[in-house]
């Protein structure tokens, strides 16, 4: 085959590419609400560390993790909310957009201050969209 007719054929392939039918961005099995969790756990350890010390050095860190615990958090809820849910898990589960406004909200509250009852709400808000996560799943 000459170079002429293997371009032609690769540009002819370019522009019709096959179209591929998934659930997801990528074959499921990437997204799992533990991730989420993982890091709403580690506020929560680090919110009772905070209270817990006079250390000035610590308490510092500690809020500066925290921080970037939280923005975690919501970038784990954000990419399951919108890479993973569909418009059909919303007839099913038509509390899903409340329940993850108030999660992201919660973890950006559970930013701003060292409440441990907050980052106790936040982390059952994870568990709630945890549990319709493995109902979609079945």
């Amino acid at each position: 085959m000459r170079i002429a007719d293997r371009l032609f054929a690769a540009i002819d392939l370019l522009s019709d590419p096959p179209v591929a039918h998934a659930h997801c961005d990528l074959p499921c099995g990437v997204y799992d609400p533990a991730q989420a969790r993982i890091e709403a756990e580690s506020i929560k350890n680090i919110i009772d560390k905070f209270n817990a010390s006079d250390d000035e050095t610590f308490r510092v860190r500690s809020t500066i993790i925290k921080e970037e615990r939280a923005e975690l958090v919501k970038h784990h809820l954000w990419v399951l909310w919108t890479d993973y849910f569909k418009p059909e898990h919303l007839e099913t589960y038509p509390q899903l957009h409340d329940l993850f406004w108030r999660a992201t909200k919660t973890a950006g509250e559970v930013k701003k201050g060292n409440d441990a009852a907050v980052a106790d709400r936040l982390l059952a808000e994870i568990a709630e969209i945890a549990e319709i996560f493995w109902a979609t799943k079945k």
